[in-house]
């Protein structure tokens, strides 16, 4: 493909989301376009373009199902966390966390709290999806009974959860961008500490202030605000301490590296046993819960529950996060076609041809990371398209490569849940069931990130360069 060709679908698809994601909701006072609209248009004109082109519909298809194909252990984790979340809802898990989470939590330390504990349990697992499935659910769980802005609780979860998936040695991205730019997972962590520990930084103490300046609302209502709420979880469940056991296996199966989803799938199977024998609920409500989320309605014993307890309970379930698999099947119908003639390296290479300086390369890095995983929502494809585009031209330049791995994840891993259309941002909406427009503006582990990277790079600092002075621009240049 030419150039412009292959720029084409891309355009179309930035064409879309601006028409249909920005102008519709924020000029035009009108509903904004579904996603799964927008990317069977995107995929639809791609595909046009390449029958046209002279590209056979069986060739296509074939590489639109080897990409689903490599993307199947993302869907796979869709619906393992949404059985996940229905087995602990109906064990009684769930209830008892957020129970004794409202219990010894000060309002006044929520949104630090929300921010901190996925920082904690992100790094110790490396997975983001499964942090904010997990102890995510139970944070906004707290953030509900007591009043809380939602949003900001979103926001503080989603940023923890994401650090760790940065920062740890079990994360799959962190690795994935050391192999891509051919440095050690150590090396990778080590740079990457320059531009993640001061952003983790501004947002804690954020965080922190917000928890004064916008309390939530139990603070001034005080405690005895809760006393409905606490009641009706008592109520509904029995509190016991083996309920611990579902989240600890996910705890101890993600430190020692084990599958992901058959390790999920024990910790549903261990909460589905434990709802038999400590909660009065039938092998039929059990079995609904996994299958279609807890409903109160399995609790007659317990009526006239409050509104909130009510949406904090009926959630989960297999069929959960349909909304999310849809919406990611046909971004990698999009993203397959693309892939078939080689779209995205074509541009992404003639896009970065201007970067001959230090300063310019670790720009154009972040850029080009950024926009690459905005279109593709897959850091493994950012990370392998991205580094082979620089790696020749950061040796020439003597910037190590540890900078252009941890620029690979400033703007790639990091973005993810600020662009709306991405599986992440989409598996954060269904799972902590806050609407992006609430929760984005709040991630701000991300968005004071998406500053210092950029700040960092102009000022020279943490860059880790070989030499005492950058080649000329001439003596740089690359083809």
């Amino acid at each position: 493909m030419t150039f412009g060709q292959a720029l084409a679908p891309i355009l179309f698809l930035l064409g879309l989301v601006v028409y249909g994601l920005i102008l519709r909701p924020q000029v035009f006072g009108q509903a904004a376009l579904p996603l799964e609209v927008v990317f069977v248009l995107a995929a639809t004109f791609a595909i046009g373009e390449l029958m046209a082109l002279g590209h056979g519909w069986a060739e296509i298809q074939e590489a639109v199902v080897q990409k689903l194909t490599r993307a199947l252990p993302a869907f796979f984790i869709f619906f393992a966390i949404g059985m996940i979340i229905g087995s602990w809802m109906v064990a009684g898990t769930i209830p008892m966390l957020v129970y004794y989470g409202l219990t010894l939590l000060h309002p006044s330390v929520l949104y630090l709290a929300a921010f901190l504990i996925p920082v904690v349990f992100s790094t110790l697992t490396g997975t983001s999806w499964g942090s904010a499935g997990t102890v995510g659910v139970v944070i906004l769980g707290i953030a509900g009974a007591m009043g809380a802005n939602l949003g900001i609780a979103a926001g503080a979860v989603i940023g923890g959860a994401y650090f760790g998936d940065k920062l740890s040695p079990l994360s799959d991205t962190t690795n994935i961008a050391a192999l891509a730019a051919d440095v050690t997972v150590y090396e990778h962590i080590q740079s990457m500490l320059v531009t993640t520990v001061p952003s983790a930084l501004v947002a804690c103490t954020a965080y922190a202030v917000l928890g004064v300046v916008v309390p939530p609302t139990m603070t001034t209502a005080g405690a005895d605000s809760l006393v409905p709420f606490l009641d009706a979880l008592d109520a509904v469940f029995s509190f016991h301490v083996l309920l611990v056991l579902p989240p600890l296996i996910v705890l101890v199966g993600s430190i020692r590296r084990m599958p992901t989803v058959p390790v999920l799938v024990v910790s549903t199977l261990v909460a589905c046993a434990l709802a038999l024998i400590v909660q009065p609920f039938t092998l039929g409500d059990v079995a609904q819960s996994v299958a279609r989320g807890f409903d109160v309605s399995m609790a007659p014993w317990a009526a006239g529950l409050p509104e909130n307890v009510t949406t904090l309970l009926n959630r989960g379930g297999l069929f959960a996060l349909i909304d999310a698999v849809v919406i990611a099947l046909l971004v990698f119908v999009f993203i397959g076609a693309m892939d078939h003639v080689g779209a995205l390296d074509t541009v992404v290479s003639r896009a970065v041809r201007f970067a001959r300086t230090r300063r310019a390369a670790i720009l154009a890095t972040l850029a080009a990371a950024g926009v690459t995983n905005a279109l593709t929502s897959n850091q493994y494809a950012t990370s392998f398209i991205v580094a082979d585009a620089f790696k020749a031209r950061y040796d020439r330049l003597g910037i190590p490569r540890k900078v252009l791995s941890r620029s690979l994840e400033d703007y790639g891993t990091m973005i993810e849940t600020v662009v709306p259309w991405t599986p992440s941002a989409v598996f954060m909406i269904a799972t902590l069931g806050v609407p992006y427009a609430a929760y984005a503006p709040w991630q701000l582990l991300t968005l004071v990130n998406l500053v210092v990277a950029p700040t960092l790079a102009v000022l020279g600092v943490g860059c880790f360069y070989t030499s005492a002075e950058a080649p000329s621009a001439s003596d740089a240049s690359a083809p």
